[in-house]
């Protein structure tokens, strides 16, 4: 088995993992391993921007309220307020690493408007290329300075008196590599592949959840999945985001028959928060409709979405394209301080697999390259004022216990959809929960990159259905159509789970859930 020594490991190659590393790696050793290629992420994908209050008519204030409005007042008020108080600084950190984001003839940057942002404040690149923008650019700079390791999957993380001191990584051909760090960062993202309608990354799989929550750490309100309103519909296979800024630029949902959808259900109609507008978009009978006629320059403006539906037959000068909801962002993941320490010694999470409380039951568009940069930025001013040697553990074999699921991928998939989706009962859930434990499941000796994901997705969704059974209240990303309402005594009410366990199975017997 291959052996590695690095002071800083950082698990996932999307911009929370990236700016990470480009900020410790003038005085850290810094190794970037990724399951896929390096820089693919959902990062890559971002179409709308990054938001900032820079405006003459913005302050931080304004976009601490819309923020935790979006978030159904769920949020950790403490650290949104940090969120949008480093954003400008944040901005102008990623201009002088080289990003390039859209400017007017005069030189001012463009800004533009999202759902449920009260005034423009978003910043973009290439009209709808701004997360490549980003990731391009931090790459460039990363792969001089640190080590690259793709194609390797992580088995477990590794761990010694309860701390974390590195992780166990396998290639495509099966040799297995233990990497011993001082600090370990999960940069994993989210879990948007454990549904069959999704915006994310084909690598997005809860990896990072299931191996935290396997090595103990504290997970919090994985029942809050955000549904994105407008994936392209005219597709069952392949579906891609159709960004809110197309309605922040004067796109506007319409019925079959042609009448506004939004009309009379929100006050700020198409530019309402993701979760209500999803919602709307789902109840409706019949296909619903994005009217981009009213877009100035469509094509030009949007040319990535443009060069999408186009390969998909799209007839844009016919001014409309179908849209549905899909599995977009996790605002629950692995819990953090604001400087992205979990609860165990040594292991740090950054972005999407992270849960610092700032997106909420329901996060605010562009906040989460935001995030991605924020807390990058927090962690690695930290981690250089705080050293920590390397323990070099040694694996004679795996501890790691694999077991075949009885039900397939896409059997998880559509039970994700259909009672852990965007409306949820108890009934449902329940039956979730009976699916997906692995109470008969068979014990598998080798250990492929394909059977740990799968896994993993699987564990992943147990822990999602097992917090949306909990939460008896209906809360942005969270919806239960037997307990309708939101509750005032959740508000702020996390799920916690986590505890440290050899196998699945053993965990789902001690788990334990605390309510905070």
């Amino acid at each position: 088995m291959n052996q590695l020594k690095t002071d800083v490991l950082v698990i996932g190659s999307g911009v929370s993992g990236l700016m990470v590393a480009e900020l410790l790696s003038a005085q850290k050793n810094v190794t970037v391993i990724t399951k896929s290629k390096f820089g693919q992420s959902n990062s890559m994908l971002a179409q709308g921007g990054i938001a900032a209050a820079t405006a003459d008519e913005d302050s931080w204030t304004n976009h601490f309220f819309d923020t935790i409005r979006a978030g159904v007042f769920h949020n950790n008020e403490e650290l949104t307020e940090l969120l949008v108080r480093k954003g400008p600084d944040q901005i102008d950190q990623l201009i002088n690493l080289g990003v390039h984001f859209d400017q007017e003839a005069d030189g001012k940057y463009k800004r533009c408007k999202e759902g449920a942002h009260s005034v423009s404040r978003i910043y973009h690149s290439g009209g709808d290329a701004t997360g490549r923008e980003i990731v391009l650019t931090l790459m460039k700079r990363v792969q001089r300075k640190c080590t690259i390791i793709e194609h390797h999957q992580i088995v477990d993380l590794t761990m010694k008196d309860g701390q974390c001191i590195g992780a166990e990584a396998i290639n495509q051909e099966g040799e297995r590599m233990l990497i011993n760090s001082a600090y370990t960062i999960l940069a994993t993202g989210g879990a948007g592949q454990l549904y069959p309608v999704t915006s994310n990354e084909l690598s997005i799989t809860g990896d990072g959840l299931a191996m935290a929550y396997r090595a103990g750490a504290v997970l919090a309100d994985l029942e809050f999945m955000q549904f994105h309103p407008t994936m392209y519909a005219g597709d069952t296979e392949q579906s891609f985001l159709i960004s809110e800024a197309v309605r922040g630029e004067g796109g506007i949902l319409l019925t079959s028959e042609g009448k506004r959808l939004m009309e009379g259900k929100h006050d700020q109609l198409d530019l309402a928060p993701r979760d209500v507008v999803a919602r709307e978009i789902q109840q409706e009978a019949s296909t619903v409709y994005l009217d981009i006629s009213k877009v100035s320059q469509f094509e030009e403006r949007f040319p990535t979405i443009a060069k999408q539906c186009k390969s998909h037959g799209v007839r844009l000068a016919e001014g409309i394209i179908p849209v549905k909801p899909g599995a977009h962002f996790l605002m629950g993941g692995v819990m953090t301080d604001q400087v992205g320490r979990t609860s165990i010694e040594g292991l740090f999470a950054l972005g999407e697999v992270a849960h610092t409380g700032v997106h909420g039951a329901n996060r605010l568009a562009s906040n989460s390259l935001l995030e991605g940069i924020v807390f990058a930025s927090e962690a690695s001013e930290w981690i250089l004022q705080n050293k920590r040697n390397v323990t070099e553990g040694k694996l004679e074999s795996s501890h790691f216990q694999l077991h075949e699921p009885l039900l397939t991928t896409n059997e998880l998939k559509n039970i994700m959809e259909q009672h852990v989706g965007m409306v949820r009962t108890s009934d449902g859930l329940a039956y979730s929960l009976r699916m997906l434990q692995l109470d008969e499941m068979r014990l598998v000796e080798d250990l492929k990159i394909q059977s740990i994901e799968r896994y993993n997705m699987f564990q992943v969704g147990w822990l999602m259905a097992t917090s949306a059974f909990l939460r008896e209240e209906s809360r942005g990303g969270h919806y239960r159509a037997d307990y309708p309402d939101q509750k005032q005594e959740w508000k702020q009410k996390r799920i916690l789970r986590g505890i440290y366990c050899d196998d699945w199975a053993e965990s789902q017997k001690r788990s334990r859930t605390v309510f905070y």
